[in-house]
């Protein structure tokens, strides 16, 4: 869909998480000075100087020092020092062609594939395995009636990238050589599509991974929103409905994070600023076999978020308005942060990282 899944399996409680977790929990004395910091709490972001207006979509955090942005205007970012400075990365000729990144995986500092979006021969892969010194364009969509959202990879092999339906099904490519190649994967697993369905690439977090072999697929824009479910690396799929309303074109879920196979968040909303979105988020401990409404979701629409490293209870969200702490496990949320962001992204050695419009990239270590 025309606005955009990605989570990483965590490790056992340890000091860098707690001590990232007390930071973003905890009231300050007062408020901080600047923009981006909620009532009484202090600021949960420290932004970053990029150099770019872009709006940032795609975000793959390495590590608290290394991070890749993606986004308009055919940009891609990378900091190998803590966001101190970031490097113009993107393959040659994006920024004349003017294409839409949505999504990014990274595996290190040298390997990451990206996602452009659209209609067509709009949607387009790349890899670099050279730190983005040099890219290969690996994928292009030659079906008009396609449009891709997403990426997502199990290992530094094995990935899938989905489209809206094509005669009424998504659409999965997969790869087994670290995005070098993709092949089209047969729809005979994939449930029928609703009318009106697809996934939003709004954040790079509508087809997410843990383990293996387990993917999810955020969906909005119909009658329900689903999560569908597959356990075999794209093959099959099975679909649930979730409790996050729709209904419309701008509706829907969003987002996605599993730290595990069967403990899930779901995040998303109506995208549009002047609508409410008064239930934004859902949990599940099955694994997307059923969903239950957040009993105190974020205040509004959100379209990206990730688990805390080393702690199962907690995780953030964010979007336009603000980004939102849990430590329940998505039960209930607060607002930490006023400050505009569109994914998010957390990393085993206890960093996570913020990005979105107006080439707003933050982290937090």
């Amino acid at each position: 869909m025309r606005l955009k899944g990605k989570t990483r399996r965590l490790m056992s409680w340890g000091v860098c998480g707690a001590a990232l977790i007390a930071a973003l929990a905890t009231p300050a004395a007062q408020a901080a000075p600047g923009e981006g910091h909620g009532p009484g709490h202090r600021p949960a972001w420290t932004l970053t100087e990029t150099g770019t207006d872009a709006r940032f979509r795609g975000l793959a955090a390495v590590s608290s020092r290394t991070a890749w942005a993606a986004g308009s205007k055919g940009t891609v970012l990378r900091t190998t020092d803590g966001g101190r400075h970031w490097r113009d990365v993107a393959p040659p000729g994006a920024a004349e062609a003017a294409l839409e990144f949505r999504d990014i995986e990274a595996f290190d500092a040298r390997r990451a594939v990206v996602l452009a979006i659209g209609e067509g021969e709009a949607s387009r892969v790349f890899r670099t395995a050279d730190g983005g010194t040099t890219w290969t364009e690996s994928f292009r969509n030659t079906d008009a009636r396609a449009f891709y959202d997403c990426l997502t990879f199990f290992d530094s092999r094995h990935g899938l990238a989905m489209s809206d339906p094509v005669d009424g099904k998504f659409r999965i490519l997969s790869t087994a050589d670290g995005g070098r190649s993709w092949k089209l994967l047969p729809t005979a697993g994939m449930p029928d599509a609703q009318t009106g369905e697809a996934g939003f690439a709004a954040g790079g977090q509508c087809l997410v991974s843990s383990g293996p072999r387990d993917v999810w697929l955020a969906t909005g824009g119909a009658a329900t929103a689903r999560v569908l479910h597959s356990a075999d690396r794209g093959l099959t799929w099975t679909a649930t409905e979730s409790t996050i309303p729709a209904g419309d074109p701008a509706r829907g879920v969003f987002g996605l994070a599993f730290r595990d196979r069967t403990h899930g968040i779901a995040v998303g909303g109506d995208y549009r600023a002047d609508q409410a979105s008064p239930n934004a988020a859902a949990v599940t401990g099955n694994g997307g076999r059923s969903w239950q409404q957040s009993t105190t979701p974020p205040p509004a629409y959100r379209s990206g978020v990730a688990w805390v490293p080393h702690n199962r209870s907690t995780a953030l969200a964010v979007g336009p308005t603000g980004t939102d702490l849990t430590t329940d496990g998505g039960r209930t949320w607060r607002t930490v942060d006023t400050g505009s962001y569109d994914t998010v992204d957390c990393t085993p050695d206890g960093g996570c990282w913020a990005a979105g419009e107006k080439g707003r990239i933050a982290r937090r270590a």
